[in-house]
């Protein structure tokens, strides 16, 4: 008899320590929190207690509201984090103006904050005012309807550890999700069509542009929200809703970064079609670099509110991130000073693609503008790597940013050559210059300006309207075997550097001298045909 009161004394003095071993503290954000939550517990409820956590309410008020906030936290799958909540009793937040409160939840319930009130912290007025409207977008009417689709006695067994009006509710969710996919995809590829159309309404360069890729996963997106809204409903443990809403957070996550993704690859496809109707074939290298940048982006923007859902302080990660950033940028100046170079060669715009530059005793032709350096490809096709901020600092003789291409040159023809043919050949090649589609017909010299050592010096110099070092090259071409064309039919002989010596005390020798044809009538007939053969080679 003795053991046995005993033993009831011993219980009964371990039951009051256990009542007493946790009470309300209300000193700090962390004591506040873990009153609230432990005194909601299966083997710890007293609400009454709980209660107290909150700022200026009544008992009965109290208890209705704490109740709501846990099962809030509970239905959103946000389980608390105690190691993370402060303990410090002065705490004040520093990104915040009014410092003195804590934020459980910042992203998904910002609402829902302690703050201090004189030495206790309690849950803000704001928090009990917005209780009520939380729990209702929490758990709203379907609640009640689904848990009555089946009897009372059958509704709360269980089967792999949910009740059997839960795994109905779930039939039924997965059964609407696929109706509202099937009822939404052709919606959205009409709007989308009709998004096109109204975009693009006063053009029709952009034909192969589509935004009907963006409907699946827009689909998707809505259906991931509706779910969102309806899983709390089941009232699922907080253990069980904390992997469900993790699960499709990410889920939202990946498809909105490929909703991004195809949205980047549409803004590029319209920026590429803008640049290939602009003279400035710098834009179209600018298109790739961008792409990359804006892809670059948004993956990291993705893996950023990955990190959010796995509990990581994106604030943490930024400024870890930036000094990270500071310190590969001290350890690589020649890099950081590039990408500006590149940035200012952009911008500046001085040269294009395919244009022919001299920068620094470097000279061609511009092949590719990247991230870190410029490649041209010199005349003798070798290849030149010149760092972007050399490029962004150093003098650069843009030749194919000129107006027109001057080209100059002299051509030696026979001393013996007649004065008739040769004021004849000099009038061709003026109407040839006028004719030639590249050249500015208005400004242009052909004049006999020398006598030379074994010739007669005919100056040509003419201006062709070229956009790259290549046109300029083929215009010329067309120049030289024009002036051939003509001398042939005039017979009039180019001179090169050689003496000639006449033995005239040999009459039976025959002359070495050419023949020349004078007649005007020749003269003027071949410069009618090969002024005719012309115009019908560069009419376009």
């Amino acid at each position: 008899m003795k053991k046995q009161v005993t033993f009831i004394l011993l219980i009964l003095i371990n039951f009051a320590f256990s009542q007493s071993a946790v009470k309300v503290d209300l000193s700090n954000p962390n004591a506040t929190v873990y009153t609230h939550l432990y005194f909601l517990q299966a083997d710890s409820y007293h609400p009454e207690k709980a209660a107290k956590t909150l700022y200026g309410v009544s008992d009965s008020i109290g208890i209705e509201k704490a109740i709501k906030l846990k099962k809030i936290l509970d239905g959103k799958g946000l389980k608390v984090n105690f190691s993370k909540i402060p303990t410090n009793p002065n705490y004040t937040d520093s990104t915040i103006v009014s410092g003195s409160k804590y934020i459980l939840f910042p992203y998904e319930l910002p609402k829902i904050y302690v703050e201090k009130s004189g030495n206790n912290w309690f849950y803000s007025k704001e928090t009990v005012a917005a209780i009520d409207t939380l729990y209702n977008e929490t758990f709203p009417w379907q609640t009640q309807w689904i848990s009555k689709l089946l009897p009372q006695h059958i509704a709360h067994n269980t089967f792999l550890g949910i009740q059997l009006w839960q795994h109905l509710g779930l039939f039924i969710l997965l059964l609407l999700s696929f109706v509202i996919f099937y009822l939404l995809h052709p919606v959205f590829k009409i709007v989308l069509r009709r998004l096109k159309k109204w975009v693009f309404r006063s053009t029709k360069d952009y034909t192969n542009i589509t935004f009907i890729n963006l409907a699946r996963p827009l689909v998707l997106l809505v259906i991931i929200a509706f779910i969102k809204k309806i899983i709390p409903s089941f009232q699922f443990g907080i253990d069980t809703n904390k992997y469900v809403f993790l699960g499709l957070n990410i889920a939202q996550t990946v498809f909105w970064v490929y909703v991004f993704l195809k949205l980047v690859h549409v803004v590029m496809s319209i920026y590429a079609e803008f640049t290939t109707k602009t003279y400035a074939k710098l834009d179209d290298q600018l298109v790739p670099i961008l792409n990359k940048f804006l892809t670059g982006i948004v993956f990291f923007l993705g893996a950023l509110q990955l990190l959010t859902l796995f509990g990581v302080n994106i604030k943490a990660v930024v400024m870890g991130a930036s000094i990270g950033g500071l310190a590969l940028a001290l350890a690589s100046q020649d890099t950081v000073k590039n990408l500006i170079g590149t940035f200012m060669i952009f911008l500046d715009k001085p040269f294009h693609i395919g244009d022919w530059i001299v920068a620094d005793g470097v000279e061609g032709s511009v092949e590719e503008v990247g991230f870190r350096s410029t490649r041209l490809r010199a005349a003798d096709t070798s290849i030149f790597q010149i760092p972007n901020s050399t490029l962004a600092e150093i003098t650069i003789k843009n030749m194919g940013l000129r107006k027109f291409r001057r080209y100059t040159t002299k051509l030696g023809i026979r001393y013996d050559t007649p004065v008739e043919l040769i004021d004849a050949f000099i009038v061709g090649i003026r109407e040839i210059i006028v004719i030639h589609p590249c050249a500015d017909a208005q400004k242009h010299n052909v004049e006999f300006i020398e006598f030379g050592d074994s010739s007669l010096k005919i100056l040509i110099n003419v201006y062709f309207k070229v956009a790259d070092w290549d046109e300029e090259q083929t215009a010329k071409n067309d120049l030289h075997m024009a002036i051939l064309k003509l001398a042939t039919k005039l017979n009039i002989g180019f001179a090169f550097p050689s003496q000639t010596l006449y033995m005239e005390q040999f009459p039976e020798k025959e002359n070495s001298l050419p023949s020349y044809n004078t007649n005007p009538d020749f003269i003027q007939k071949q410069l009618t045909i090969t002024t005719e053969e012309l115009t019908k080679q560069f009419k376009p």
